[in-house]
This record gives structure tokens, sequence and C-alpha cells, in this order.
């Protein structure tokens, strides 16, 4: 049973997420769907601004791939307010799901389609399918969905740049965390180790960030599109930074998750990816698409706002994909 101090402390934190959030209004959201289903999502609609990306280095927790702090620009785009669900990842992972229907005006066929092959075990580990976060995919299989969806309602959608996550998930603020400096917040605002019972939870079930974005803290990291380099930051310059990759490993994770501690959580915390992700797989070669041993990864989707020229597009998708 709960004692006394601690649900006061709870009450305290509960009432301090209800001033954040009246002081902080959300920004618009449009909500788009999957042609030939009933599965939507909300897009948020982010502006354009400049942001400092890592952390001083007094900051607890602190790792040293978080400096030197750099200030960069970055260009408004659309971003998921949740994290992509097995419900949408499952209409593109199974043929029969999947349909012709298309945005109007869109030339799609679905038997064209490069889809998940089948996993060894189950990615989510047991931690749930239907309404939970799409989770155990590779950085591969995570951007070859961005590129079905795009191509099935005729709009882009990728994964985001570190850059474009970290602004997000700072939503104008400079704290560790968007809700401010103090990690006993957590409870309110993200599933971690201190509070999940070891297994992510269903997207949009705690207090979102000032812009209205859903679990950028915990429940599950994400994805982005960069190549992992530990001094990024010495070199990283201009407007929409991005390091390209140009090896499979190691890609750049960020969030945190439901099984990391409160300094994982940080807005400036980067995870590397790894080969041990596939430890347990015994296939020759392993599987592009899924990771067996990294239930703790998942991730959510952006839009440009200034949507690139077609062969720009296309050069994106040659470069991510190896097209």
């Amino acid at each position: 049973m709960r004692s006394k101090k601690t649900a006061l402390v709870v009450v305290a934190h509960c009432a301090a997420a209800y001033v954040f959030a009246a002081q902080h209004a959300p920004l618009p959201v449009r909500t788009e769907g999957i042609p030939g289903t009933d599965v939507t999502f909300d897009l948020v609609e982010i502006p354009g601004g400049t942001v400092t990306l890592g952390s001083p280095e007094h900051v607890v927790g602190r790792d040293l791939d978080e400096g030197p702090p750099v200030t960069v620009d970055v260009s408004a785009f659309y971003m998921g307010s949740r994290e992509v669900t097995y419900d949408e990842y499952v209409i593109f992972r199974y043929p029969e799901r999947d349909s012709h229907a298309a945005t109007e005006g869109v030339d799609f066929d679905p038997a064209i389609v490069a889809r998940p092959s089948p996993p060894y075990e189950d990615p989510s580990h047991g931690h749930g399918n239907h309404g939970f976060p799409a989770a155990g995919l590779t950085q591969w299989g995570a951007l070859q969905y961005t590129k079905w969806l795009s191509d099935k309602t005729g709009e882009f959608y990728r994964l985001p740049t570190e850059a474009e996550w970290e602004y997000a998930c700072r939503a104008g603020t400079t704290t560790a965390y968007s809700f401010g400096n103090d990690p006993a917040a957590l409870d309110v605002h993200a599933w971690y180790i201190g509070n999940s019972g070891e297994s992510f939870k269903r997207p949009g079930t705690k207090y979102p960030n000032p812009w209205g974005l859903f679990d950028m803290h915990g429940n599950v990291a994400e994805w982005t599109l960069d190549q992992y380099d530990a001094e990024a930051y010495e070199t990283l310059v201009g407007n929409d930074p991005w390091v390209v990759p140009t090896s499979l490993h190691p890609r750049t994770v960020r969030g945190g998750s439901f099984d990391d501690t409160a300094e994982d959580l940080r807005c400036a915390a980067r995870l590397e990816s790894s080969l041990g992700w596939k430890r347990r797989d015994p296939q020759i070669p392993k599987s592009l698409w899924w990771n067996t041993d990294s239930p703790f990864v998942g991730f959510r989707i952006v839009s440009p706002m200034k949507r690139p020229p077609p062969e720009e597009e296309q050069a994106f998708w040659d470069t991510v994909l190896g097209g």
C-alpha cells in the first residue's frame, strides 16, 4: 500500500502537471488516415526555429556525446503526436490487410511493396500489440514503413533527424526535460524504469510536452535518421543538419524507454544502435527488418511542411534505402 507521504508527492506532481499544461497551449493538430482503413493518426504542426542541441557540462547524467552544445536552425515540419502503433504498422506488414485504396489521384500498387519478412520471434516480447507501439523493428523496417505510407498517401513521410527530434522534444524549453529539471516529475509525464513495470504502454497515457507530443520521454525509444557519431556536435552546422548514414550501425535512437533510468530520458540523451540488438537472431544473414533484442525501440513519423521536389525525395529514398 502506498504511504501517505508517497500519495502526497504524487498529488503534488499531478497538480504541477495541470498547471504546466495550462501554461503551455499545444500546437495545431491535423488528423490523417491510412486509405482503405479506418486507422488514423495525428500530426502536430511544429514551427521552424532555433534549438541548442546537447547539454552543458554540469547536467547530472550527461554523456560526452552531448557536447559541445551547438545551436542550429530547424525548418517547420509535422510530427506524429504519438509513436507509430502496431495497428498502423500491421497494415503495412501483411499484404492481405493492405488494399489498392490510396489517396485520390495517387497511383498505388500493394503488390509491389517491399514488406517485412516474418520475425524470428515476437518483436514486442509479449509486451503488447493492438494499441501499443510498433516495437522491435530495425531502422530499415521503420524507414520502409514511411516509404509505404508516402506511396499510399501521396505525402512525404520519413523519420525525424536528430536535430528535429530534440527540437520537438524540448518544445521551446532549455531544461533537462520538457517539463523542467526535476526527474521526480517523470511519473506523470513518462513511462520509465521507475513506473513501467518493465513493459511499454499504450501511447498517449501520460501528459504531453508543451507542444502536444506524447511519450517523447520514455515508453519506447525512437529511431532517427542519423548515423550515430559521438563527436557530431563538434562539426554540426547550418540549417536542418543531418548526419547522413554511411554504415548500418550505429544509428541514433532518442527519448529513452520504459526500461531506462530517468537520466536516459533527458532531451539531450543519445543512444547508439548495436549489432547486439540482434544477438539471438540465428538467421544468416540476420533480418533486415527485425531485432530480436530491442523491444524498447519504436519510432514516430515526420513530414516536412515545405515538401521537397520529387527528384530530392527520390534521392532521399535512394540514400536511406540503398536504391
